[in-house]
Protein backbone atom coordinates (compact mmCIF):
# COMPACT_ATOMS: atom_id res chain seq x y z
CA UNK A 1 0.00 0.00 0.00
CA UNK A 2 1.60 3.69 -0.95
CA UNK A 3 2.43 6.62 1.42
CA UNK A 4 -0.56 8.28 3.27
CA UNK A 5 -1.29 12.26 2.35
CA UNK A 6 -2.98 14.26 5.39
CA UNK A 7 -3.61 17.89 4.36
CA UNK A 8 -3.94 20.18 7.00
CA UNK A 9 -6.20 23.31 7.11
CA UNK A 10 -5.64 26.33 9.53
CA UNK A 11 -8.94 27.88 9.70
CA UNK A 12 -9.63 31.19 8.39
CA UNK A 13 -9.13 34.24 10.18
CA UNK A 14 -10.99 35.09 13.51
CA UNK A 15 -12.09 38.38 15.26
CA UNK A 16 -9.81 37.09 18.23
CA UNK A 17 -6.86 36.46 15.68
CA UNK A 18 -7.61 40.05 14.65
CA UNK A 19 -7.61 41.29 18.20
CA UNK A 20 -4.67 38.78 19.60
CA UNK A 21 -7.16 36.91 21.71
CA UNK A 22 -6.55 33.83 23.44
CA UNK A 23 -8.90 31.50 21.62
CA UNK A 24 -8.17 27.74 23.11
CA UNK A 25 -11.93 26.26 23.00
CA UNK A 26 -13.78 29.26 23.52
CA UNK A 27 -15.82 30.01 20.20
CA UNK A 28 -14.65 32.81 18.20
CA UNK A 29 -16.27 33.43 15.14
CA UNK A 30 -14.68 34.15 11.25
CA UNK A 31 -14.19 37.55 10.63
CA UNK A 32 -15.24 39.04 7.06
CA UNK A 33 -11.72 38.26 5.84
CA UNK A 34 -11.69 34.71 7.38
CA UNK A 35 -14.95 33.88 5.50
CA UNK A 36 -13.44 35.02 2.11
CA UNK A 37 -10.36 33.09 2.86
CA UNK A 38 -12.40 30.29 3.49
CA UNK A 39 -14.70 30.51 0.13
CA UNK A 40 -10.86 31.11 -1.83
CA UNK A 41 -9.92 27.81 0.24
CA UNK A 42 -13.06 25.94 -1.02
CA UNK A 43 -12.54 26.69 -4.67
CA UNK A 44 -9.30 25.15 -4.41
CA UNK A 45 -9.87 22.03 -2.70
CA UNK A 46 -12.07 21.44 -5.24
CA UNK A 47 -9.29 20.37 -7.43
CA UNK A 48 -7.42 18.13 -4.75
CA UNK A 49 -8.79 14.57 -4.81
CA UNK A 50 -8.86 13.24 -1.29
CA UNK A 51 -11.12 10.79 0.70
CA UNK A 52 -11.99 12.37 3.62
CA UNK A 53 -12.24 15.62 5.42
CA UNK A 54 -12.11 16.12 9.19
CA UNK A 55 -12.47 19.18 11.53
CA UNK A 56 -12.71 20.20 14.87
CA UNK A 57 -15.74 20.88 16.41
CA UNK A 58 -15.44 24.63 17.07
CA UNK A 59 -16.62 26.91 14.64
CA UNK A 60 -14.04 28.91 13.13
CA UNK A 61 -12.60 25.35 12.28
CA UNK A 62 -15.96 23.85 11.15
CA UNK A 63 -16.95 26.85 9.15
CA UNK A 64 -14.06 26.90 7.13
CA UNK A 65 -14.36 23.36 6.52
CA UNK A 66 -17.95 23.81 5.02
CA UNK A 67 -16.43 25.84 2.73
CA UNK A 68 -14.60 22.55 1.23
CA UNK A 69 -17.49 20.41 1.74
CA UNK A 70 -19.47 22.94 -0.39
CA UNK A 71 -17.22 22.58 -3.59
CA UNK A 72 -15.92 18.85 -2.80
CA UNK A 73 -18.86 16.94 -2.03
CA UNK A 74 -17.49 15.53 1.04
CA UNK A 75 -19.34 15.12 4.72
CA UNK A 76 -17.77 16.58 7.25
CA UNK A 77 -17.09 14.47 10.50
CA UNK A 78 -16.15 16.48 13.30
CA UNK A 79 -14.07 15.18 16.52
CA UNK A 80 -13.38 17.79 19.36
CA UNK A 81 -9.84 16.13 19.94
CA UNK A 82 -8.94 18.36 16.69
CA UNK A 83 -9.64 21.64 18.73
CA UNK A 84 -7.18 24.18 19.67
CA UNK A 85 -4.86 23.53 23.32
CA UNK A 86 -7.69 24.27 25.71
CA UNK A 87 -5.98 27.91 28.09
CA UNK A 88 -8.41 27.94 30.63
CA UNK A 89 -9.13 31.05 32.39
CA UNK A 90 -6.48 32.90 29.83
CA UNK A 91 -9.15 32.67 27.21
CA UNK A 92 -10.87 36.05 25.67
CA UNK A 93 -7.70 37.93 26.69
CA UNK A 94 -4.73 39.07 25.66
CA UNK A 95 -1.36 38.28 26.11
CA UNK A 96 -0.81 41.82 27.93
CA UNK A 97 -3.86 41.46 29.92
CA UNK A 98 -2.62 37.55 31.30
CA UNK A 99 -0.16 39.27 32.27
CA UNK A 100 -1.59 41.86 34.90
CA UNK A 101 -4.62 39.48 35.60
CA UNK A 102 -2.33 36.19 36.13
CA UNK A 103 1.08 37.28 36.31
CA UNK A 104 2.22 33.77 37.93
CA UNK A 105 0.46 31.50 35.86
CA UNK A 106 1.86 34.05 33.02
CA UNK A 107 5.41 33.69 34.02
CA UNK A 108 4.89 29.39 34.26
CA UNK A 109 3.17 28.99 30.79
CA UNK A 110 6.11 31.36 29.47
CA UNK A 111 8.30 28.57 30.66
CA UNK A 112 7.68 26.61 28.53
CA UNK A 113 7.27 23.37 30.73
CA UNK A 114 5.43 20.59 28.83
CA UNK A 115 3.85 19.92 31.93
CA UNK A 116 2.21 22.93 32.98
CA UNK A 117 -1.29 23.06 33.39
CA UNK A 118 -3.28 26.13 33.02
CA UNK A 119 -5.85 26.66 35.27
CA UNK A 120 -9.12 25.46 33.78
CA UNK A 121 -7.39 24.44 30.45
CA UNK A 122 -4.54 21.90 29.77
CA UNK A 123 -0.47 20.99 29.33
CA UNK A 124 0.96 21.16 26.13
CA UNK A 125 1.87 17.18 26.95
CA UNK A 126 -1.62 16.40 27.06
CA UNK A 127 -2.83 19.05 24.19
CA UNK A 128 -0.39 17.20 22.09
CA UNK A 129 -1.72 13.19 23.48
CA UNK A 130 -5.00 13.80 22.51
CA UNK A 131 -4.72 15.25 19.10
CA UNK A 132 -1.82 13.53 17.67
CA UNK A 133 -3.57 10.78 19.05
CA UNK A 134 -6.42 11.95 17.06
CA UNK A 135 -4.45 12.72 13.72
CA UNK A 136 -3.03 9.15 13.96
CA UNK A 137 -6.58 7.54 14.17
CA UNK A 138 -7.03 9.33 11.19
CA UNK A 139 -4.20 8.45 9.19
CA UNK A 140 -4.09 4.40 10.16
CA UNK A 141 -7.90 4.89 8.54
CA UNK A 142 -6.88 6.69 5.29
CA UNK A 143 -4.10 4.01 4.35
CA UNK A 144 -2.70 4.67 0.85
CA UNK A 145 -5.21 7.89 0.24
CA UNK A 146 -5.54 11.70 1.07
CA UNK A 147 -7.47 12.67 4.05
CA UNK A 148 -8.20 16.86 4.95
CA UNK A 149 -8.13 17.91 8.58
CA UNK A 150 -9.58 21.41 9.16
CA UNK A 151 -7.83 22.19 12.63
CA UNK A 152 -5.97 25.19 14.38
CA UNK A 153 -2.65 26.63 14.47
CA UNK A 154 -1.49 25.11 17.66
CA UNK A 155 -2.28 21.87 16.33
CA UNK A 156 -0.46 22.26 13.00
CA UNK A 157 2.19 23.27 15.01
CA UNK A 158 2.09 20.40 16.83
CA UNK A 159 2.68 18.28 13.53
CA UNK A 160 5.33 20.19 12.11
CA UNK A 161 6.90 18.96 15.26
CA UNK A 162 6.61 15.48 14.72
CA UNK A 163 8.05 15.89 11.29
CA UNK A 164 10.91 17.52 12.08
CA UNK A 165 12.19 16.15 15.68
CA UNK A 166 11.44 19.44 17.11
CA UNK A 167 11.20 19.27 20.91
CA UNK A 168 8.01 21.48 22.36
CA UNK A 169 10.37 24.35 23.99
CA UNK A 170 11.66 24.46 20.37
CA UNK A 171 10.36 27.81 18.97
CA UNK A 172 8.98 27.16 15.34
CA UNK A 173 10.84 29.05 12.46
CA UNK A 174 7.62 29.22 9.85
CA UNK A 175 4.60 31.11 9.89
CA UNK A 176 1.08 29.88 10.90
CA UNK A 177 -0.67 31.31 8.48
CA UNK A 178 -4.90 31.10 8.26
CA UNK A 179 -6.77 29.38 5.61
CA UNK A 180 -3.46 27.93 4.59
CA UNK A 181 -2.75 23.96 3.53
CA UNK A 182 0.32 22.15 5.00
CA UNK A 183 0.59 19.08 3.53
CA UNK A 184 2.57 15.49 5.30
CA UNK A 185 3.21 12.25 4.11
CA UNK A 186 3.19 9.31 6.35
CA UNK A 187 5.31 6.60 4.93
CA UNK A 188 4.21 3.79 7.73
CA UNK A 189 4.07 5.84 10.86
CA UNK A 190 7.01 8.47 10.08
CA UNK A 191 5.50 11.55 9.50
CA UNK A 192 7.01 13.82 6.79
CA UNK A 193 6.88 17.51 5.57
CA UNK A 194 6.07 17.57 2.19
CA UNK A 195 5.00 21.71 2.03
CA UNK A 196 3.94 24.32 4.38
CA UNK A 197 1.62 27.29 4.51
CA UNK A 198 0.50 27.04 1.11
CA UNK A 199 -1.39 29.77 0.54
CA UNK A 200 -1.20 29.88 -3.61
CA UNK A 201 -5.55 30.63 -3.98
CA UNK A 202 -5.26 33.87 -1.35
CA UNK A 203 -4.55 37.24 -2.91
CA UNK A 204 -1.36 38.88 -1.53
CA UNK A 205 -4.06 41.28 0.53
CA UNK A 206 -5.74 38.22 2.07
CA UNK A 207 -3.16 36.32 3.79
CA UNK A 208 -3.04 36.63 7.71
CA UNK A 209 -0.60 35.66 9.97
CA UNK A 210 -1.06 35.63 13.71
CA UNK A 211 1.37 34.81 16.34
CA UNK A 212 1.12 31.44 18.36
CA UNK A 213 -0.28 31.89 21.46
CA UNK A 214 1.64 29.29 22.60
CA UNK A 215 5.15 30.15 20.49
CA UNK A 216 6.51 32.85 17.76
Amino acid sequence: MGSTTVIIVRHGETLWNRERRMQGHTDSVLSDLGRAQARALGARMARIAFAALYTSDLTRAYDTARHIAGHSGHAIVADARLRERAFGVFEGLTRDEIARRYPQEYALFESRDPDHVIPGGESARQFMARSLGCLDEIAARHRGETAVVVTHGLVLDLVWRRATGAALATPRPLPLLNASLNFFRLNGSRWELEAWGDVSHLDDGAVTCYRSSQRA
